[in-house]
């Protein structure tokens, strides 16, 4: 079998990666179709070998295509979405907007595939960069001791914000004022995100509870996140610490994490060996280090997870939920 798939957004730094990693991955692609705004159509891309022409998001574009993957921001996939779903595609979304709609499955296909296969509106939810790495690491431990409470920290690259944020910090590295950014990143850290009405939280760290309880299927999971921007191109890092309901000790953590689907462990702290947003650049694993036993509660276990934020936390994950469910 093979496929007509649509990248809508194309022409983005996510939409780019997508396009990668269906040919990297082989995918079987019958046609792909490029979609993007007017500005990007006409454009090329290269794909498997050759070029594609960008075309301008239309509901014509979207006869016949059998998997729609969006990455073009929330207003465009609210509007489009339905649009290509209502032609038959099945759609998979990696903005915000169908994530917390109780009718579209938010799904990481490690932890809850099966979930996609309910979707009364035909879209299924890419979650949030940070959610995924997140839940791909701690779901081997929650399915047999159920975490009762989650403390992050997350380290979070640039490129999440898209390649005029990328420009701005190299701008910034050169001496320049790279006025994207909204403050200094070169050399510090910001936390740029939309802040919540109560002024405390903010809206890249609330995804990580909403999302979090749904993917796991548990409302009672306890989150308490705290994210960062860092001054790192490519590669989110996260601290966590878990509340369980059952003490666990590391032999027992460690063996649940080197078994499951989409890990790699790097573990041997005493001897410099732990995972860094350089190594997980450009590859496809969540990477899983410094387990060990919270020191101030003891019987909970501390790790720290590192991914390529656009890869799996966006293109490789939507793509892994079309290989999923068709192949």
């Amino acid at each position: 079998m093979s496929f007509r798939v649509a990248v809508v957004g194309a022409t983005g730094m996510v939409g780019r990666e997508m396009l990668k990693v269906l040919e990297q991955r082989k995918f079987p692609v019958k046609e792909l179709v490029p979609l993007a705004s007017a500005r990007s159509a006409g454009k090329t891309l290269p794909f498997a070998g050759g070029e594609v022409t960008v075309k301008e998001v239309s509901a014509e574009n979207f006869e016949g295509i059998d998997v729609a993957i969006f990455s073009a921001g929330s207003g465009p996939s609210r509007e489009w979405s339905p649009i290509a779903a209502d032609k038959g595609a099945i759609v998979i979304d990696n903005s915000s907007a169908w994530r917390k709609d109780p009718e579209c499955p938010l799904v990481v296909p490690e932890v809850n595939l099966d979930a996609a296969k309910n979707r009364p509106k035909g879209i299924i939810a890419n979650p949030n960069c940070s959610t995924i790495q997140m839940v791909v690491a701690i779901a081997p431990i929650h399915r047999v001791n159920p975490i009762k409470r989650i403390i992050v920290a997350t380290y979070q690259a640039i490129s999440g914000a898209g390649a005029d944020a990328v420009d701005a910090l190299e701008e910034q590295r050169k001496g320049g004022k790279g006025e994207a950014l909204g403050g200094q990143l070169a050399g510090n850290l910001l936390m740029h995100w939309t802040v919540q009405e109560d002024g405390y939280y903010q809206e890249e760290e609330l995804k990580m509870l909403h999302e979090t309880r749904k993917i796991l299927g548990d409302d009672s999971i306890r989150v308490s996140p705290t994210a960062v921007r860092v001054p790192v191109v490519t590669g989110h890092s996260e601290a966590i610490t878990l509340e369980l309901t059952e003490p666990m000790d590391v032999a027992t953590a460690r063996g649940l994490l080197e078994k499951a689907p989409g890990i790699e462990l790097v573990d041997d702290f005493k001897n410099g060996v732990y995972p860094t947003p350089l190594q997980a650049a450009g590859t496809d694993p969540v990477y899983v280090g410094r387990i060990r036993e919270d020191v101030g509660n003891p019987g909970g276990i501390q790790m720290w997870v590192v991914s390529d934020n656009l890869r799996k936390g966006a293109a490789l994950n939507a793509v892994q939920i079309a290989e999923g469910l068709l192949l």
